[in-house]
Formats: C-alpha cells, structure tokens, sequence
C-alpha cells in the first residue's frame, strides 16, 4: 500500500496543492482535505485544523499545508496535540525537519516558491526518516512533555 499524504490550503495555494496532489498520487495514497474549488475569502485555519486532525488520527501518514507564507498554516497546525508543523522554504530544511524533529506536517509558502520549488521540497520531506537519534527523542519528549502541561495529554 502507497504511504498516506493529506493536503490542503487556502486559496493562496490552491492551484499548486492541486498540481501537486496530482504529481505526488503517482506514488503516495493523496488524501485532499480542501478546499475543493476556489474561495478568495477562505482561511488557513480550517484547513490547517484538518491537516492536523487527519495526520494525528492517522499514525504513520504525513501532512502538507499551504497558505500564501506557509506561517500562518504552521502556526494554526501545530495547535493541534501532538502535530509537529515546520514552516519550509528550502529542500535541506525539509530533510532537517524530518530527520532531527520527526516533523509530521509540513507549511509551505505558496506565494514564495515555483512549483518546482515545492515540488523538490515535498520529495525531501516525504522520503526522510526520523533518525531516531538520542538526542533528537528527548527533545521531542521535551516538546510533548509543554504541550502535555498547556493542553492535556498525548495519547
């Protein structure tokens, strides 16, 4: 079975995540979570808030959000308990995040990079494996042990 990606934006990414829903259905099992047609008057949040929900209710998949500087996605994502959102501009950020963070959604910037750009971005992040590294575990347990004490705990 093909590894599960979600994808959504707003309508600042909405063209691209479509091209790249495309692209990327070659080889992963693509899940859409919005929006389906354009609205220049949608909001990032609600998207991001899917993303976020879909990639921790589903174990081992990864998630992709885009608003027009991918900030403001990575900021309503990582709301959610238990998503680990990197906002990402260059490819080596996205093996970085992956490897070291065990990022599982990644916030692009829609009207920064070319599709190619993204592209390049994506295929980084969604072919690195967490390192599994000591040091980069605890420090993800620092990070679940905050949110535990802000929000509740992680399941």
């Amino acid at each position: 079975m093909k590894p599960k990606v979600y994808i959504a934006s707003d309508h600042a990414g909405f063209v691209k995540k479509n091209k790249l829903a495309e692209l990327l259905s070659k080889e992963y099992q693509v899940v859409d979570l919005g929006p389906e047609e354009l609205n220049p008057e949608d909001d990032y949040p609600v998207f991001a808030e899917r993303i976020g929900n879909a990639v921790v209710e589903d174990p081992g998949s990864l998630g992709i959000i885009m608003c027009k500087s991918g900030e403001g996605a990575a900021m309503a994502a990582n709301k959610i308990d238990g998503v680990r959102a990197a906002l990402v501009w260059q490819p080596h950020l996205a093996v970085e995040t992956r490897s070291d963070n065990d990022s599982n959604v990644l916030a692009l910037p829609a009207d920064e990079l070319s599709l190619s750009d993204l592209s390049e971005i994506i295929d980084k992040f969604l072919t690195t494996p967490f390192s599994g590294a000591e040091r980069h575990k605890r420090r993800i347990a620092e990070i679940e042990q905050i949110e535990n004490e802000q929000t509740g705990t992680i399941e």
